[in-house]
């Protein structure tokens, strides 16, 4: 144990004792010459296990920590070995751990929990996004801290480890926080991955949502443990979901979950049998008035009645309806009429959602979305998805993915989207039917959506994760040829503007890359070019495009200046 005033490699002085573990006891700490406090994690020679491990588990954390750089994670600035004693100096963290929360308020909001479950979901989507990746092991509430901004932060890697890439089949055995800890942690059923964290974090925001800590096996008793707890069903959903025994019938990574906490009231039981209920209501009302129709008019009558009521009829009252709600009420008769058929949602989204505004500006919002997606989620009579429904007609499906993949990556809160894109996008870019224009603009998109969950990562050697070289030559090869002739004036602007923005934005990461100069006034130039001679028939006011077009070249501009700012520097 370190006493007050202690000085250690001569640099930092020990204030107080403010944390014991199981492993080791932490320090806060001021390096007086900086004036800047810091947390001092000591080995525990009392420890349960041999010194030997835990100094070697400790030293695998840090190991760790040194190479992270993410702000939801403390930054390792020494390792001090004095005396035999292994001394990690990290970042001091204001706050209390959420143990600590819990244990003074109790169980915590729903909506202040799902908040704090995005953001480990953030953090736990760079562990494993690294290379190899990182599984962190020991979620719980006692090593997560909260801050004074309310932002939480993950500390503790003595359970974490490098994802194997060996056929070893059980490679953990008793290591985890029981209660917390998945099954496979505990030997006998399988290997630790990332889906073992996706296990943990449920098990977590459970305890925080319920105030009850979750015991050894809490997951293959989840309905027993939950009831009478006041959560919504969509988050029990999640939760249950998190918890599952099978690895495979998990969330498969972070994403899926952190989506999942975002739109958890769409996965509502209750929500789920309301759609039910409403479609056997409109079935039920539907045959009702073919009965009374075929007694009182016979045959000729029902005939008229089956002609109106058919698909096409609600997409012309949707195209004739004067208020937003009854077009996309039109929209979705149709659609509930024939969920296989593509023109209904392609309209929906492209009539309605994506229709221009006042200024001309487009916006696909997050209530549109979920708007959108609970259509999809939506259950015929033999319990498949509208979307399920929609996939045997493998050409409209398709049809949709295109649209739907280019709204995300544009317009999702008129910033786009383009994490949510890349699913739509990879199956539009797997299409047989879609023009081969079309594919390769979605294959292109994919990639650049794929690329920004990863650029500024480093992998273990402390390269880039992304390639910006590669990234350049997808980003060149989405504004090659006469755009406006192969799709639309729309997609060509769009597809100008995302290559000038970039250039813009990463003119360093290019130059740092190998592009020479050259190559990015090239195509600055061709885009110009293309601006000039490709559009000469194009009506910008009467099509509503000058907006796009007086930005595009804005664009041009700053870029060109950017350029020349950044390859003029010296150094």
């Amino acid at each position: 144990m370190l006493k007050t005033g202690t000085m250690i490699g001569g640099t930092y002085k020990i204030l107080d004792q403010i944390g014991q573990g199981g492993m080791s006891v932490v320090y806060l700490a001021i390096n007086e010459k900086a004036n800047k406090t810091w947390a001092v994690k000591e080995l525990r020679q009392e420890a349960g296990i041999g010194s030997g491990a835990v100094r070697e588990r400790l030293l695998a954390e840090t190991e760790l920590l040194k190479r992270m750089r993410h702000p939801r994670l403390p930054t390792i600035v020494d390792v001090i070995d004095e005396k035999g004693n292994l001394l990690i100096v990290m970042d001091y963290i204001e706050g209390n751990s959420l143990k600590e929360v819990l244990a003074a308020e109790g169980a915590q909001p729903q909506e202040r929990v799902i908040a704090w479950g995005k953001q480990l979901c953030e953090v736990l989507a760079y562990l494993h996004g690294q290379d190899p990746p990182i599984i962190y092991r020991d979620m719980k509430p006692a090593n997560i801290m909260l801050q004074p901004d309310g932002s939480v932060k993950l500390i503790d890697f003595g359970a974490a480890r490098e994802l194997c890439s060996s056929d070893v089949r059980e490679d953990t055995i008793c290591l985890g926080t029981p209660g917390y800890a998945a099954p496979e942690q505990w030997g006998g059923c399988g290997q630790t991955d990332p889906r073992t964290d996706i296990y943990c974090l449920g098990a977590t925001l459970f305890h925080l949502a319920t105030g009850r800590e979750p015991a050894a096996g809490f997951g293959d008793r989840f309905t027993e443990e939950v009831k009478g707890r006041e959560l919504s069903g969509g988050f029990q959903e999640v939760l249950e979901k998190c918890t599952r025994r099978e690895p495979k019938e998990r969330f498969q990574n972070c994403q899926e979950l952190a989506y999942a906490l975002e739109h958890y009231e769409e996965m509502d039981e209750c929500w789920r049998k309301n759609q039910r209920r409403r479609f056997w209501g409109f079935a039920v009302t539907l045959l009702m008035s073919l009965v009374f129709l075929g007694t009182a008019l016979g045959a000729w009558g029902r005939e008229q009645k089956l002609a109106w009521e058919t698909y096409e009829a609600y997409l012309e009252r949707a195209l004739s309806a004067t208020e937003e709600k009854e077009r996309i009420d039109a929209y979705e008769q149709a659609v509930s009429l024939n969920p296989g058929r593509e023109e209904g949602y392609l309209a929906l989204l492209e009539q309605v959602f994506l229709a221009a505004g006042e200024e001309g500006s487009v916006s696909f919002t997050k209530e549109e979305d979920a708007l959108f997606r609970k259509l999809l989620n939506r259950e015929t009579s033999d319990g498949r998805t509208f979307e399920m429904h929609l996939k045997g007609n493998p050409a409209g499906y398709e049809r949709l993915a295109y649209a739907l993949g280019l709204a995300y990556y544009y317009d999702y809160e008129a910033e786009g989207n383009k994490n949510y894109a890349v699913k739509w996008l990879n199956a539009a870019a797997a299409s047989q039917t879609l023009p081969e224009a079309c594919r390769e603009r979605a294959l292109r998109l994919g990639k650049i959506g794929e690329y920004y969950s990863r650029i500024g990562q480093r992998n273990r050697a402390g390269d880039l994760a992304v390639s910006y070289s590669e990234y350049w030559e997808d980003l060149t090869v989405l504004a090659r040829g006469n755009l406006l002739q192969k799709d639309n004036a729309v997609t060509a602007l769009r597809m100008y503007q995302e290559l000038a923005s970039q250039i813009h934005s990463r003119t360093l990461e290019f130059r740092q890359a190998g592009i020479e100069r050259e190559e990015l006034e090239e195509q600055l130039f061709l885009i110009q070019t293309h601006l000039r001679e490709d559009f000469t028939e194009t009506d910008w006011e009467e099509t509503g495009l000058d907006k796009m077009r007086r930005r595009l070249e804005e664009l041009l501009l700053e870029a060109k200046r950017q350029v020349a700012a950044v390859y003029d520097k010296k150094g």
